[in-house]
């Protein structure tokens, strides 16, 4: 008994067409018959009652079916399992982040992976959230790292909260404290501070901009338009203060002077999506259960 013939077994028992059962598994109806009746040779049995026009299954046919279509779906899991164990040798994962994610929270969790799977290529796409929206719509990422809420509902993704991370301001030790103690910075301290900007489409710029206005006051911008080594560049050369993550700060090293913002503060929420109607592939589900567990 050959996988095959069970494979063409199965297509004439569901179709009850030799003609349509060989178009489904692509092989010409003359060789479908010919393995069917080599099937019934070697059990012994007729396994389809041929009368013109009508295909229907013996006793034994109504037997062997249950267990050919198990068999059949057997080989199937185990393909597909051993295909997943392949794709955590070798293959990729396309992963988007914001770049504040990309300079805090990546650099460790990507480590890690990439000592457990170093077949894994990883390719990374630095953007803002509603670009890495986009991206994840388009198919070209597997999953991204975004900031929530998001602008628009996105019903087509499948969002999972990572972390509540807290903003902190960022100032040049060379130059006086941001604030009124120099301990804390309110929000509306930040009226009489020229502050160094990321670029437009920045979560973080967006984020600080609203927390100006709803505190009555435009920000007063000393550079605008950079990405997130570069704002840190700015600072740590006095030319303004900047809000930036926590995480961020933590990592950015010395010449930085990090100063907690003032209760309530500003904090944002960092999430792992994926699309809702695509399984994302065996090793970028590996990548977002490290991150889920980090």
């Amino acid at each position: 008994m050959q996988f095959q013939q069970l494979q063409y077994f199965v297509a004439v028992a569901e179709t009850r067409h030799f003609t349509r059962a060989a178009e489904r598994v692509h092989v010409a109806q003359p060789s479908l018959s010919q393995q069917i009746r080599a099937l019934e040779r070697e059990l012994g049995a007729d396994l389809f009652l041929r009368a013109r026009g009508n295909i229907t299954l013996t006793d034994a046919g109504e037997a062997l079916l249950p267990l050919a279509r198990r068999i059949l779906a057997d080989a199937d899991t185990a393909r597909h399992e051993v295909q997943e164990l392949v794709q955590l040798r070798r293959g990729r994962v396309r992963l988007g982040a914001t770049p504040s994610l990309c300079t805090g929270l990546l650099p460790d969790v990507l480590r890690a992976f990439h000592d457990r799977y170093p077949g894994i290529r990883l390719l990374i796409e630095e953007s803002g959230s509603h670009d890495l929206v986009r991206a994840l719509a388009r198919g070209s990422l597997d999953l991204a790292l975004i900031v929530l809420p998001l602008p628009a509902p996105a019903p087509a993704l499948t969002t999972v909260e990572l972390l509540r991370e807290d903003l902190v301001v960022v100032s040049s030790p060379e130059v006086p404290a941001p604030g009124r103690d120099g301990r804390v910075v309110a929000v509306d301290d930040l009226e009489g501070e020229r502050l160094v900007m990321f670029r437009h489409g920045y979560d973080l710029r967006e984020l600080t901009v609203a927390a100006c206005r709803s505190a009555g006051f435009e920000p007063d911008f000393a550079v605008e338009g950079g990405e997130m080594d570069a704002v840190l560049g700015f600072v740590r050369a006095g030319l303004g203060v900047a809000v930036v993550p926590r995480m961020v700060a933590t990592r950015a090293g010395r010449g930085l002077r990090v100063t907690p913002l003032a209760r309530p503060g500003l904090h944002r929420t960092i999430a792992l999506a994926h699309r809702s109607d695509v399984a994302p592939p065996r090793a970028a589900r590996e990548l977002q259960r490290m991150l889920l567990e980090r």
